[in-house]
């Protein structure tokens, strides 16, 4: 691993300025679910508004400054570009702090190694830069392709990510391990990179994101999608594995990490019988608050509420109805990318 004065910051520092999403419009796929996931949306940016402002990006920024009326207009900010999705997490600027000051990665997003159209989102971080949305330097890194939801950080030099992404075809071939690694390492500022070999859910198209299934969170712990009671479902073996891979890794400090389990919720599937990706790890973190997705399951939906103030015990717990989210094959923390707050100064 490489020591050099890059910093990627943890998504639960106080950096994070505004939050940004991706309107759902007519030409993505939630054309034939506009209005559901529509108010999926409008319930986001009510929870994020009440502690952080929202940048939104659309096509035609009328339609959701109208589905928005009346709900913290001081802080919503509308952006005109053309979108192919709603994921920024995956798309949007990746912030790293370069002697304390912020710097904006733009990796390439090739619609999770060549499976959706990404021509428009892969412009998005460039196009906020240019427009002067987002000052702080733009450093190009479209020869690599990295996704937000593919990587975790501690804030100190610690990275969690998967292999089966990572390493995954038409991403960053003839790259391997190594290479990625190191390339990691120097642009981040890594100490250590850990690697998840396990763990999957059933009708996630990223290749196993890290943020469905395992996530850094303060005092070296980390907390996991836990494996269903029933030895037959799908997910049994995987999630069993990871977690018995979790309990291997060390700290900086050679100490094992604190794990707390998250409940997977019970099995959500479409209209075709396939399984949705629904995951409580797909939480998004705030200065102040976890905005956790909830899937209209009462019991499990509490208890993972509760489970996150260990980690989080000075956060607020907001929750979120994302099951119009998990129809294409995301949630919530894969709708929103947070935006580093020097970056804004002179947008917001």
């Amino acid at each position: 691993m490489t020591m050099n004065d890059r910093r990627l910051p943890a998504e639960w520092e106080n950096s994070t300025g505004a939050i940004m999403l991706a309107w759902p419009h007519a030409d993505t796929d939630w054309a034939g679910m506009l209005d559901e996931v529509e108010r999926c949306y409008v319930e986001i940016v009510k929870a994020i508004t009440t502690e952080l402002s929202v940048v939104i990006l659309s096509p035609d920024p009328s339609i959701p400054s109208a589905r928005l009326d009346g709900i913290s207009p001081e802080r919503i900010f509308h952006v005109k570009t053309p979108t192919n999705d709603t994921w920024t997490r995956d798309y949007g600027p990746i912030t790293v702090e370069i002697a304390g000051e912020a710097t904006i990665c733009d990796f390439q997003f090739n619609g999770w190694g060549l499976k959706f159209a990404a021509c428009h989102d892969n412009r998005a971080t460039s196009r906020l830069c240019s427009s002067g949305v987002l000052s702080s330097p733009r450093e190009n890194r479209l020869d690599f392709v990295l996704e937000g939801g593919s990587i975790e950080s501690d804030g100190n030099g610690v990275m969690l990510t998967t292999a089966g992404c990572l390493l995954a075809p038409n991403r960053n071939q003839p790259m391997g391990r190594h290479e990625i690694e190191e390339y990691l390492a120097q642009c981040f500022g890594l100490k250590r990179l850990l690697w998840l070999e396990h763990g999957s859910l059933q009708g996630d198209d990223t290749d196993g994101h890290i943020d469905t299934l395992a996530r850094l969170a303060p005092c070296d712990t980390i907390l996991y999608t836990g494996a269903p009671d029933d030895r037959d479902d799908p997910h049994y073996a995987p999630l069993t594995a990871m977690a018995s891979q979790l309990r291997e890794f060390r700290t900086l400090d050679g100490q094992p990490f604190n794990l707390v389990e998250l409940p997977i919720p019970d099995p959500v599937y479409d209209e075709n019988g396939d399984r949705l990706p629904a995951t409580y790890a797909n939480y998004l973190v705030t200065p102040r608050s976890i905005i956790l997705p909830t899937y209209n399951q009462p019991k499990k939906d509490f208890l993972a509420s509760q489970i996150v103030k260990i980690a989080f015990p000075e956060h607020s717990v907001k929750t979120v109805d994302c099951r119009a989210l998990i129809k294409q094959h995301g949630s919530l923390h894969c709708a929103t990318m947070q935006l580093h707050r020097d970056s804004l100064k002179s947008y917001l």
